[in-house]
């Protein structure tokens, strides 16, 4: 069986614990406190991927538009999304991901605030 023709993930991820923390205690920028999107696009076709932010005082952001080349894997850092507006550091949100194809996705979290760094990282919910 070729996984790249296997429709392997799902075309909608919900991430449903965003924080990006407002400061960070190393050198900039492999230390920079942030959240990210991985995602995998097993198949054979580009995925057009449309990331949208929900916060819970105001109006969602998006969509954030990624193009994801076959058979690759991509890393988004939530702190660098610019277009149409810049995520504020220091709030909560969550995301919503939908694909055109399916992908699989995962949410990683850096807090360096302090010298004792955290790394987190949990697969998204297929909705």
């Amino acid at each position: 069986m070729n996984p790249c023709r296997t429709g392997i993930g799902a075309t909608a991820w919900v991430i449903a614990d965003g924080y990006i923390p407002p400061h960070s205690s190393g050198p900039e920028p492999d230390m920079t406190s942030h959240d990210s999107i991985c995602v995998l696009n097993a198949g054979d076709t580009e995925a057009r991927v449309e990331v949208y932010v929900y916060f819970t005082d105001r109006e969602p952001a998006g969509p954030f538009v990624l193009p994801i080349a076959p058979r690759r894997a991509f890393h988004q850092r939530i702190n660098d999304l610019s277009r149409p507006e810049r995520i504020p550091v220091g709030t909560d949100y969550c995301l919503l991901v939908t694909s055109d194809i399916p992908i699989v996705v995962q949410h990683t979290r850096l807090d360096s605030r302090q010298e004792a760094n955290a790394l987190m990282s949990t697969i998204a919910f297929p909705a």
